[in-house]
């Protein structure tokens, strides 16, 4: 069952990690901290038009969380906030409940449906796009007059 968790799959993403570091001037950012384990994501972004225009992130996290942050951040640019949103409900929801994969840019997260069944690593796993959503919202916020929708 651990083979499952840690996939070579899963370990390649994790070692390439896109987008990674800080970006000097973001319109919105975001950490996230797991209580759990310490695993620690920070999320800047850029928008324009409503999407992700530039994004990194810096990732302190294990295996699980640096490849939930790699799918994410292989597939957000371009993203909406309701994308990221979805995205994220739906990771959530496959973790806690056993439903079906989110579809769309982020599917590839697909491969971490294993770790539903390790409640502990639920967090981690959530990290990185728990952080995308809130840095997209904060960015909204600030470059548009009436806010995120």
């Amino acid at each position: 069952m651990i083979d499952d968790l840690y996939s070579t799959k899963v370990l390649a993403l994790a070692a390439n990690l896109p987008h990674a570091g800080r970006l000097t001037d973001p319109d919105g950012s975001a950490e996230k901290v797991s209580k759990l384990c310490g695993s620690r994501v920070v999320v800047d972004v850029k928008v324009a038009d409503g999407a992700v225009r530039d994004f990194a992130q810096d990732v302190k996290a294990c295996a699980l969380g640096q490849a939930s942050a790699a799918v994410l951040g292989g597939a957000i640019l371009g993203a909406t906030l309701d994308e990221i949103e979805q995205a994220r409900d739906g990771l959530r929801a496959m973790l806690k409940t056993g439903a079906e994969p989110p579809a769309g840019r982020f599917a590839d997260v697909a491969m971490l449906a294993p770790v539903k069944d390790y409640p502990a690593r639920h967090a981690s796993t959530l990290l990185a796009f728990e952080a995308a959503a809130a840095a997209v919202r904060a960015a909204l916020a600030r470059t548009s007059p009436a806010g995120p929708s």
